[in-house]
């Protein structure tokens, strides 16, 4: 059934092209060691949520869009093997001068999951 890390991660709306280029580099990274499928969701359609939500949950501002990102893995072992070599790839060691988002403010997880219909 295999694995997946899941982001979600606060965009100002004018960086849009900038953090797709940032995801399309780091994709290949993560291909490159094992990730079978990387995702990148701009947010659309995400309501605001009674107790919290997915914009409260990464404080997004009013100029930002929560992105939703997720990458899948063969299996765990795979992911914790891939992870590690992503971090010492050379290609992710020089963050970009201008990061187009808030890196503090980003969540993230792994999942194994329960259900793939």
């Amino acid at each position: 059934m295999g694995y997946a890390d899941g982001f979600l991660v606060p965009v100002r709306h004018d960086r849009r092209d900038a953090y797709r280029a940032i995801a399309e580099h780091a994709a290949i990274v993560f291909q490159d060691h094992g990730a079978t499928r990387v995702v990148e969701a701009w947010g659309s359609d995400v309501p605001d949520g009674t107790i919290t939500d997915c914009k409260r949950a990464v404080q997004a501002e009013t100029d930002e869009t929560t992105v939703f990102s997720w990458v899948e893995w063969p299996s765990k072992a795979a992911r914790d093997t891939g992870w590690a070599a992503v971090m010492a790839d050379d290609r992710m060691k020089t963050p970009p001068e201008d990061m187009p988002f808030d890196g503090k403010r980003m969540i993230y997880g792994g999942f194994a999951p329960i259900l793939d219909a």
